[in-house]
């Protein structure tokens, strides 16, 4: 994996953060506001993870990959390039 993985604090559990670890990952989320410990994070990341929601929110617009109507993965994925490209532009 060799990578971060930015979550919402809903994420925020020792499992999931063990296999993150286990994969090679590195977690960035944010502590449950009920957790005991608080969990150190690296804020100016965490704080850049609404651009991912965004985009994500911005291509499911279109209907087409909202209701996923493709049955073939590569068919579909064509879809999410052509979806990511209007979004970006709009």
């Amino acid at each position: 994996m060799d990578a971060d993985v930015l979550a919402d604090a809903a994420y925020d559990s020792e499992a999931i953060r063990h296999q993150i670890a286990q994969q090679g990952g590195k977690a960035c989320i944010r502590s449950h506001p009920m957790r005991q410990r608080k969990k150190r994070y690296d804020r100016h990341r965490y704080k850049h993870r609404n651009v991912i929601e965004r985009f994500f929110r911005r291509i499911k617009q279109c209907r087409r990959i909202a209701t996923r109507y493709e049955k073939k993965a590569a068919n579909f994925a064509v879809f999410i390039w052509l979806a990511a490209g209007i979004a970006r532009c709009t």
